[in-house]
């Protein structure tokens, strides 16, 4: 069994690795600050110093990170995996960052001989946790084969998008989804609260019909309690829109809808809400409908 490395344990990042341990995975993990890194290390992970010391003792090293410039850090960066890496290493990056950069550093691999992934997850931490992600991946195909299995220890639906870079393109289409959704689930919610109607009643109601959305049954009823607790940070969609609307603007295409919800979170933004879940974008209609 392939021996992973595991870099990046945050809210994802942590039950993903946890679950690779439940899968019976040696694990090697790093993390910028300690507390996770010792959780892990209770229960059975083994920790390193450094993502070129992950690199190392690794045969597979996953990356999971908040940003773009993050990703470059770990793995071309000082004591960064690609120091570590050699002929037949793979690394699987797992965040959301710039397809132009993914193509980059997945060139930079290969002048060693390693091979990458990208392969951006959909499924919040409740898919991270119970290992259900969507999983969306670019790469060579012999690769994608090849670690199928450590893919599916994390997530349910695993599914090979293209070469190189098509796993980050799939996922910035996903993110125009979960903003366009989460835009009609608050209006919705709004407008029923405004109409007298049991917005509990209203989820329970809508969810069984062609309505019904993942937004809807998962993050409704959180927003109706106020209960702003994040699955997904405000301030990490707004990163992922922020690369929507760039990749959008170079290849000519119109996103009016994504392009509002950028503003409306910005909005969210503005007061001092970038920690919260996207759920909380209801507050802002609740205030433009004066429910506030």
């Amino acid at each position: 069994m392939k021996r992973i490395g595991f870099i990046g344990l945050g809210i994802m990042g942590k039950p993903m690795s946890q679950n690779l341990l439940k899968a019976g995975y040696q694990l090697t993990v790093y993390n910028r600050s300690r507390p996770a890194v010792d959780s892990l290390v209770q229960a059975g992970a083994k920790a390193a110093s450094s993502p070129k010391e992950v690199a190392q003792d690794s045969d597979v090293v996953i990356t999971i990170v908040t940003d773009t410039p993050d990703v470059e850090q770990v793995i071309l960066g000082k004591n960064g995996v690609l120091e570590g890496a050699r002929k037949g290493l793979v690394v699987i990056d797992m965040s959301t960052i710039s397809p132009k950069v993914t193509r980059r550093v997945s060139a930079e691999l290969g002048k060693v001989g390693a091979a990458m992934l990208d392969a951006p997850v959909s499924g919040g931490d409740k898919g991270a946790r119970e290992a259900t992600l969507t999983i969306m991946v670019g790469g060579p195909e012999d690769v994608f084969n090849d670690c199928l299995p450590i893919l599916q220890a994390m997530g349910k639906t695993v599914t090979r998008m293209g070469d190189s870079g098509a796993g980050q393109l799939t996922k910035l289409a996903n993110q125009i989804l979960v903003v366009g959704n989460m835009i009609g689930v608050c209006e919705c919610l709004v407008f029923a609260k405004k109409a007298g109607l049991d917005q509990k009643k209203v989820i329970e109601s809508l969810s069984a019909g062609a309505a019904s959305s993942w937004s809807l049954i998962n993050l409704g009823p959180r927003a109706v309690d106020g209960d702003y607790a994040p699955g997904f940070k405000v301030k990490l969609l707004q990163k992922d829109l922020k690369l929507v609307l760039a990749s959008a603007n170079e290849l000519g295409v119109a996103l009016p809808g994504s392009g509002m919800g950028h503003q409306l979170y910005n909005a969210l933004e503005a007061a001092g809400r970038g920690e919260d879940g996207t759920q909380a974008l209801i507050t802002i209609f609740e205030e433009l409908a004066g429910l506030r």
